[in-house]
């Protein structure tokens, strides 16, 4: 029986940002879908099979590091990489906890990321097989 391929949920206000990095994690097999916002990932039927979860920190309504935490908050810990343009300093310190998996300034290299994925996957696998 084939088994699912992981799915990368992206949320990303910035349209280009979005289909940029989901054309970049189907290029190396990967499922992914994208999401304009926090809420609209928070209620779509993906979340459940999401092994990594790329967000944007800075996006209208609900902020990157606020879905992280409600995800959190739901018993839904997904390994997450945060983007930014705007890096700061205590955002990155108070952002890293056990599945934060990365804290990326935009613009970012390709293998810097897909490091990043793969190191989220590894962790999402490790919860898979602990559980």
């Amino acid at each position: 029986m084939p088994t699912k391929r992981p799915l990368i949920a992206i949320v990303d206000d910035d349209e280009p940002m979005r289909d940029a990095i989901k054309g970049l994690v189907r290029s190396m097999g990967f499922d992914a879908e994208t999401f304009s916002s926090a809420d609209d990932f928070l209620t779509s039927p993906h979340i459940r099979r999401t092994a990594c979860l790329v967000t944007d920190i800075n996006m209208p309504g609900m902020s990157g590091l606020d879905l992280h935490r409600r995800l959190v908050a739901l018993g839904r810990s997904i390994p997450t990489i945060l983007i930014t343009a705007f890096p700061e300093k205590n955002v990155r310190a108070s952002a890293l906890g056990a599945d934060i998996v990365g804290c990326l300034t935009k613009p970012f290299g390709e293998e810097v990321l897909l490091d990043c994925i793969r190191s989220a996957l590894a962790l999402s696998s490790e919860g898979e097989s602990g559980s």
